[in-house]
């Protein structure tokens, strides 16, 4: 499945201030060095859109699946659908937590992600993005909470002006 993009290339950056710990509550997770200051772009990951049937027959047995996104795309059609991506870079390490330090935005066309600070990160703090709604496990981080919002409605009214 070739996808054509628009620009020859895509400036890629990732904030340098990050580790990954290996042993948390949570497993691996990725936590701030430094003083990371709203609005930053913590990474832009690259996407690998899967088709449908290579996900439904291949990834969907392994541990992968954990850690795909929905991705919005048009079937043959042209109708509207969701399939699943591979993010690369740290958008596949990011634990939950309902309330996120850490927001998304899709670039569809470009095929990317970027994940921007939503508000000031403290030095040793995790960064953690919601995975909306549809939770296949426990949170950790707030047992008594409702359910977030889901990924479209968390997408539709966070704003890090």
């Amino acid at each position: 499945m070739g996808i054509l993009l628009e620009e020859p290339s895509i400036p890629l950056q990732r904030c340098p201030d990050l580790e990954i710990r290996i042993d948390t509550p949570k497993g691996r997770g990725v936590f701030a060095t430094r003083n990371i200051p709203a609005k930053t772009v913590v990474d832009i990951c690259p996407v690998l859109v899967l088709g449908l049937a290579e996900n439904k027959e291949h990834i969907e047995q392994t541990s992968l699946y954990h850690y795909t996104y929905n991705w919005p795309t048009t079937d043959s059609k042209n109708a509207r659908t969701t399939a699943q991506a591979v993010i690369f870079g740290l958008g596949s390490m990011f634990n939950h937590k309902h309330e996120q330090n850490v927001v998304w935005e899709r670039d569809t066309k470009r095929l990317v992600i970027t994940y921007r600070a939503a508000r000031d990160i403290q030095a040793g703090e995790e960064l953690c993005i919601s995975y909306g709604s549809h939770l296949t496990f426990k949170d950790t981080d707030a047992p008594n909470l409702p359910p977030p919002e889901t990924e479209l409605e968390q997408l539709n009214h966070i704003q890090i002006d």
